[in-house]
């Protein structure tokens, strides 16, 4: 008697449509809390649409457009079983880069990649990336859930993102408006953000053997809850900083540290000159710095060194400029300068020691 064999299927090949549809159904109702006027139809659709019509009252607008991911960070979130945060982070790494020219956020689109769909676990990062966008002012209007068996483990998961939004050409933002003598004002950051991970986790777990349920007195919390701490969004403060005062440019710190990204955003012929002694990072910075004895200066091209924002401002709007930060609760300060580039090599430097 021949024994009868059962066919393939995709769920034998470990991929689970109807936890696939169930995580959509879970995910509906905080995409909806990110709608904008302008956006049609609801999610499931095979495209998010936006009306387009609403960019009419622009003379000659613009659109900017990003894409990010988190990096290793979601490893922290897998590890922790925190999974309604690292959205944050996600919004921020996108909707932050487009506001730096001035641009306004209008939409973005999510990609999740699974080795296994949990609904419940796919709905919370989705919660993340929806309460990320509110506090971006833009809407969240579609994505892509994938599972990935075989290539990732069932706890696995990535991230990433892409946004899209809107400034008018006369209100562009960059190297071109900067002056000598503009002032550099830092904003300050939550924490590590979302750069850097792999030393971090390099240096506090296979050096210091720390462990992320480990109190750190230092940090008033334990490791995982700092390393866990969603990145700052910036977005609103800035659009709302540059309806309040002059601003020439911005300079999200990301990827590559202070002085790199802020040399992104400086002409030729001048040069940044930002002074460590107008703030204190914080605690995590001297922690990772500390456990594995790193250089100030390989700190300094990896971590954000607590500052996330750079504006470049004129002279003369600087009290406004901090003074309509602090009202909107941005922890701000007059951290630099830009001078003539004539007696400098380097596009943006740092000068002296930090704050303590």
């Amino acid at each position: 008697m021949t024994e009868k064999t059962t066919g393939a299927s995709y769920a034998a090949a470990g991929v689970d449509i109807e936890a696939g549809d169930r995580a959509v159904e879970l995910m509906k109702e905080w995409v909806k809390k990110t709608q904008r006027p302008e956006v049609l139809g609801g999610l499931g659709g095979f495209a998010g649409l936006f009306d387009a019509s609403a960019l009419k009252r622009y003379e000659r607008p613009l659109l900017a457009s990003a894409t990010d991911g988190v990096g290793t960070k979601v490893d922290i979130a897998r590890q922790m079983g925190v999974y309604d945060t690292i959205g944050h982070d996600l919004v921020a790494m996108v909707m932050d880069d487009i506001v730096v020219c001035g641009a306004e956020p209008l939409f973005m689109t999510d990609y999740i990649c699974v080795g296994k769909v949990h609904p419940e676990r796919v709905a919370a990062i989705v919660k993340g990336i929806a309460e990320g966008c509110v506090l971006a002012g833009c809407a969240l209007v579609g994505g892509e859930t994938a599972e990935h068996p075989g290539l990732l483990g069932p706890d696995d998961f990535d991230v990433a993102g892409a946004g899209t939004g809107v400034v008018e050409y006369d209100r562009l933002l960059g190297a071109d408006r900067i002056r000598t003598g503009d002032a550099v004002i830092a904003m300050a950051s939550s924490g590590l953000h979302s750069n850097g991970y792999s030393l971090v986790r390099h240096v506090l777990f296979d050096r210091a053997k720390m462990s992320l349920e480990s109190h750190v007195e230092e940090l008033g919390r334990t490791l995982g809850e700092e390393l866990l701490e969603p990145t700052k969004i910036y977005s609103l403060d800035c659009m709302a900083l540059t309806r309040t005062a002059e601003v020439h440019a911005y300079s999200h710190i990301t990827g590559g540290g202070l002085a790199a990204n802020l040399a992104r955003v400086i002409p030729d012929h001048l040069h940044a000159a930002v002074d460590r002694s107008t703030w204190t990072p914080g605690a995590i910075f001297d922690l990772v710095g500390k456990a594995g004895q790193v250089e100030q200066l390989e700190l300094e091209k990896t971590l954000n060194m607590g500052v996330g924002m750079m504006a470049v401002v004129p002279q003369e709007s600087v009290d406004v400029a901090l003074t309509a930060l602090a009202d909107r609760g941005v922890d701000a300060w007059v951290a630099g300068e830009i001078l003539d580039r004539a007696d400098h090599t380097e596009g943006a430097t740092m000068t002296g020691s930090y704050a303590s």
